[in-house]
């Protein structure tokens, strides 16, 4: 459930960076086997969501650029009260 708040204080930031980087190459060769069929963005999921019933890739990347926007944010809010700089 947890594990990232909870063990992410015993990992390097490089080896987090990689974890990172690892699960975009998995999520972007997933995206592009999925265009590779001529449903596009329009393909269903194959497991239902309990919450949202069965959903397009396309409600998947938006939701996806959603969350990442919310945790950058976050992030910056963080960075903000770090340093006092705001914007560029």
């Amino acid at each position: 459930g947890d594990w990232a708040w909870e063990h992410a204080a015993d990992h390097s930031q490089e080896q987090l960076g990689a974890w990172f980087d690892d699960a975009v190459a998995v999520s972007d060769r997933i995206v592009d086997e999925a265009l590779a069929h001529d449903a596009g963005l329009d393909a269903l999921a194959v497991n239902p969501r309990e919450d949202e019933g069965t959903v397009s890739l396309r409600w998947i990347l938006v939701h996806m650029i959603e969350e990442y926007a919310r945790h950058c944010g976050h992030a910056d809010i963080v960075r903000e009260r770090i340093d006092g700089v705001t914007g560029v």
